[in-house]
């Protein structure tokens, strides 16, 4: 059971002071979390990929590689790529240099992201979302099977028999599908026998517990050993010494991204009545002192049957101090604690 964190490297205004953290230094920041993250023994950090002034993470690879040689095992990765807006054979070369650099740690969750700022500004037509998502998976899978790929496709030049430089560590460079809950994501990643990670951000986690069956179904009926595919989670939430410090610390930062970014999708107010909800043991928030924390995600482990949880902070801006100790505690008291509970159960499987 893998537990990691990933971040989008948000730089909103400050909830209490107002002010806005700049990229440069929220960079730097992050950075010293992976660092940490690794310390205490986290199995994978991850980092987004935005392309606006919000956040500070365009150059995903870059960040990754900037902590790569201070760190010795914990695993790097996207969480998401944007494929559809991102040329393959430049996404390939990125993170096979992270790779190698990481001494084979590096990894690629590909997805099309939750906002499409990256589309125009790359200059792509929303029109052709699923179109482009298709075509750029089917170039990445390609170059990480062979060092010689010729291509011929419908959003990129054409190429023949080039070699693409350098090879990763790793064979193949592990390659994830992001998927926000759709069916049609979950089962070509079944048909393509890849790893799946499910982005469960609100509602019930519980609602995603058929798309499980869906995706191993999809996988054995493409000839792959679906008890080999891993499963992943990212969630959001946050942890503290104890659930009140956490909830104080937390929700301010919380609601105010929240309801920030929903005048864009059209949400109603983000109230504190639904946040309670979301912390709940059903809902979709994982914020607490560490025992609550751990807790939930046993308890959704038993449910959904991941093997890799990430835990997604912050959410909004939040003192990096903070940060420091909800990594630091993640690390030292939530992972131990379910990890010995989902090594009890896996022996009490093979008793059996």
């Amino acid at each position: 059971m893998e537990i990691g964190v990933d971040t989008f490297v948000e730089t909103t205004p400050d909830v209490q002071t107002g002010e806005t953290i700049s990229h440069a230094q929220r960079l730097r920041e992050v950075v010293e979390e992976i660092v940490l993250a690794d310390q205490v023994g986290l199995d994978v950090f991850g980092v987004g990929e935005h392309h606006r002034k919000e956040f500070g993470d365009s150059a995903t690879a870059v960040i990754l590689a900037a902590a790569a040689p201070m760190t010795k095992r914990i695993r790097l990765t996207s969480s998401v790529t944007v494929l559809s807006a991102a040329d393959p054979v430049r996404l390939f070369q990125q993170f096979a240099t992270l790779d190698g650099i990481s001494n084979g740690r590096a990894e690629i969750i590909a997805g099309r992201g939750s906002m499409v700022d990256a589309f125009p500004l790359f200059g792509y037509d929303l029109k052709d979302y699923e179109e482009l998502f298709e075509e750029k998976l089917e170039l990445l899978l390609k170059l990480r099977e062979s060092e010689k790929v010729s291509w011929k496709g419908g959003h990129r030049p054409a190429f023949t028999n080039l070699g693409v430089y350098p090879r990763p560590v790793q064979n193949p460079l592990p390659v994830w599908i992001g998927s926000g809950g759709n069916s049609e994501s979950v089962i070509r990643a079944g048909v393509l026998g890849l790893p799946l990670v499910l982005a469960i951000i609100g509602g019930s986690p519980l609602q995603f517990a058929p798309l499980v069956p869906l995706y191993k179904k999809a996988a054995t009926r493409a000839g792959h050993d679906a008890s080999k595919l891993k499963i992943a989670v990212h969630s959001l939430g946050f942890v503290a010494e104890s659930t009140s410090l956490a909830v104080d610390k937390y929700f301010p930062p919380t609601q105010a991204s929240f309801n920030y970014f929903g005048k864009e999708r059209g949400w109603g107010h983000y109230s504190r009545s639904q946040f309670d909800a979301a912390r709940s043991l059903e809902g979709a928030l994982y914020v607490g002192d560490p025992e609550t924390v751990a807790n939930k995600i046993i308890h959704m482990r038993k449910h959904l049957g991941f093997t890799r949880f990430f835990l997604h902070l912050p959410v909004g801006t939040m003192p990096h101090e903070d940060v420091m100790k909800a990594i630091e505690l993640l690390g030292t008291e939530v992972a131990p604690r379910v990890r010995e509970e989902v090594a009890r159960w896996e022996a009490e499987e093979r008793a059996f």
